[in-house]
């Protein structure tokens, strides 16, 4: 028994084809919102790169970009047969590839579905990029005279401002390492000295952020240096009082925003999968109405369409025997390809008579 098997007139047939035309013309513009949404999701990502440890988080917006022109040519495609059908001297033509073509079908939706969760299940790998690329950004801070570093410390300081947080995971973040370039150090200080001692690296650590870490919210001036040093300030204690520093790592704040860009994204394409998805069964309801025609002379008689000939499971079973007769076949091939070799290895024995 076919699956949703729908009887069709020559009316329904028009309608059917008039709607998927327009239909697929719809799928084009939700095509190259496809694509917008992957470019817009990479040049976000390319303007962050300098904190980002490795490429791998681009594969999202690349993967939308190529779903994006897929799209578009598929359903341009589409669009132009559905046309065609109209016409039974125009439709032969496109007649012998209409079953590769929903074949290709079947194949783009399930890539745009991956793609879609991909969307959602970035996350992990975007905050593993994001935690060593930051670590790396802080720690080059302060190499403002090292060529290919010297923008490093502009970056931090505008990626805490834009984002309103500080370090990776937080402010302390910045007291275990040395951000204060050896420039701007006096080392005939005895104060800078006994620091560089006391550190086994040799590294001058304070307990300071830099000025991008401060909340201009706050009524208090800034306090950064000696954030931890109750004495060096009035009235203060960083335990208890609610510090004017941001309080929210620099990770977490481009995680969820990154993370909540691409969830609307994979919203957005999942909806498009949808409309892919309906758009694919039409088109297979219009083909098998169009082939099912009793009497191709006349068009005003019925035909049937379906999606699938047979039922889900019946297909199935069809499938699995056609998997098992391609792989006894290979066999075969391959036992006689082997038994050639060894009759072709003996070499025949020569009786000699004296």
């Amino acid at each position: 028994m076919a699956l949703l098997k729908v009887k069709f007139n020559q009316k329904k047939r028009v309608k059917l084809a008039q709607g998927l035309w327009l239909m697929n013309w719809f799928s084009v513009f939700a095509g190259i919102l496809v694509f917008s949404m992957g470019l817009f999701l990479k040049i976000e990502l390319r303007k962050r790169s300098e904190v980002m440890d490795n490429s791998e988080s681009h594969f999202v917006p690349n993967s939308l970009i190529l779903m994006g022109i897929l799209s578009c040519a598929f359903n341009g495609f589409a669009g132009k047969i559905c046309y065609d059908s109209l016409d039974p001297a125009k439709f032969a033509k496109w007649k012998p590839l209409l079953k590769p073509y929903l074949a290709l079908c079947c194949v783009f939706n399930i890539l745009i579905f991956f793609v879609a969760l991909m969307c959602f299940l970035m996350r992990g790998s975007l905050d593993s990029t994001l935690a060593q690329g930051l670590k790396n950004g802080m720690k080059f801070y302060r190499d403002t005279d090292t060529p290919g570093r010297c923008f490093m410390k502009k970056t931090i300081d505008m990626l805490q401002i834009e984002f309103k947080c500080c370090g990776n995971n937080g402010y302390k973040d910045w007291f275990e390492i040395q951000w204060i370039s050896n420039r701007y150090l006096d080392f005939s200080s005895k104060e800078v000295k006994d620091r560089i001692k006391s550190n086994v690296d040799g590294r001058y650590l304070v307990d300071g952020v830099p000025f991008s870490c401060c909340n201009p919210s706050s009524p208090r001036p800034c306090i950064q240096y000696q954030v931890t040093n109750n004495s060096a300030h009035y009235s203060y204690d960083y335990q208890t009082e609610e510090l004017n520093l941001w309080r929210r790592g620099c990770r977490e704040a481009l995680l969820n925003y990154y993370s909540g860009m691409m969830s609307s994204m994979g919203a957005v394409t999942l909806l498009v999968w949808l409309f892919e998805m309906s758009v694919m069964v039409g088109l297979r309801l219009l083909h098998t109405s169009l082939e099912s025609i009793a009497h191709p002379e006349d068009p005003e008689c019925e035909s049937e369409g379906w999606i699938l000939e047979n039922s889900l499971k019946d297909t199935f079973k069809s499938a699995l025997e056609n998997l098992k007769k391609l792989g006894k076949f290979n066999q075969v091939e391959a036992g006689g390809e082997g038994a050639e070799g060894e009759e072709g290895g003996k070499t025949p024995a020569i009786t000699t008579v004296s």
